[in-house]
């Protein structure tokens, strides 16, 4: 009698594994979905400002268009990264720009959180935080560190999303342009259409001083669209990347086996008076990981 009134539990054990074997495996369709060749549209305009100056101006609307080719460089049970490259200029003379890393970690624990000033702080969640959720870690173009939080993807009413709000460093349109605040605080929604993804982003602008509390200076709307398109338009930058990946390959290692020391991370904007892109772009004199590591480590403020 004993092993008949185990044997629902069992059959509701095996199902509930079942359950989340299938979930997980939605999450893993829709975030591979964003691979692939796009034309973008990155659209951003504030929206509200709270500024107690009179001649606060505020951001200029941003309307851009592009084609971006999203490459899947990693694909394991846990863990799933897609590199986006710029494709430019003519389909003659096409040029690329390597642009933002997205890394996708199951029940990831390890944090860093943007906290002004090129300065991140290590954080450890416990498994029971990050239970059945996916955190999405962004990079710069240097494959440097930019923003990163954890949430869980939801699949309903035929749509698959995930959204997320965390601290990160100015956008590039602001910070050549800004200074009158160091945080975005991002409000990143990513969905899956039928005719690509939507990148939907309510930000705050912050302006965050040691020992004081945090001020919201402006709020932001943000709204990119990808809409797929015939992979063979980004052939450029998919033969680019066949010949470049083992070098970012290497860029990767070096910064792994840095946020693997679990501390608190601070970096250099520029040494020798050069922006560290600078320098891993340049493919004759750092190519190799003896010509890597020393560059990456010397933007690396260490710790007193």
């Amino acid at each position: 009698m004993k092993q008949l009134a185990v044997l629902p539990v069992l059959l509701l054990a095996f199902s509930i594994a079942l359950h989340a074997q299938d979930k997980k495996k939605l999450d893993q369709n829709a975030i591979k979905n964003m691979c692939g060749c796009y034309e973008v549209t990155f659209n951003f305009t504030e929206t509200f400002n709270y500024s107690q100056d009179s001649l606060y101006k505020p951001s200029e609307t941003k309307v851009d268009k592009g084609l971006e080719w999203a490459q899947l460089v990693e694909d394991s049970d846990d863990k799933i990264v897609i590199q986006h490259l710029l494709q430019v200029g003519t389909p003659e003379s096409p040029y690329i720009v390597k642009h933002w890393r997205q890394d996708w970690l199951f029940e990831n624990t390890d944090f860093y959180m943007f906290n002004g000033d090129n300065q991140w702080t290590y954080v450890s969640k416990s498994k029971d935080d990050v239970k059945n959720q996916w955190t999405q870690k962004v990079y710069q173009v240097d494959d440097s560190p930019r923003y990163e939080g954890s949430a869980t993807w939801v699949h309903v009413d035929g749509k698959s999303f995930w959204e997320n709000a965390t601290t990160a460093p100015l956008p590039r349109r602001e910070y050549t342009k800004r200074s009158d605040y160091n945080i975005t605080l991002r409000g990143n929604r990513h969905q899956t259409m039928d005719y690509g993804w939507v990148h939907d982003q309510d930000n705050e602008k912050i302006i965050r001083e040691a020992g004081k509390e945090d001020v919201v200076l402006a709020k932001e709307k943000g709204y990119n669209t990808y809409v797929k398109v015939d992979d063979s338009k980004c052939q450029a930058a998919q033969d680019w990347w066949k010949e470049g990946q083992e070098k970012w390959a290497k860029v990767r290692t070096k910064w792994a086996s840095v946020f693997a020391r679990h501390q608190d991370l601070a970096l250099e904007a520029k040494v020798d008076n050069k922006v560290l892109f600078k320098y891993l772009f340049d493919d004759e004199n750092y190519s190799t990981s003896e010509q890597i590591d020393p560059i990456i480590e010397r933007f690396i403020k260490k710790q007193i």
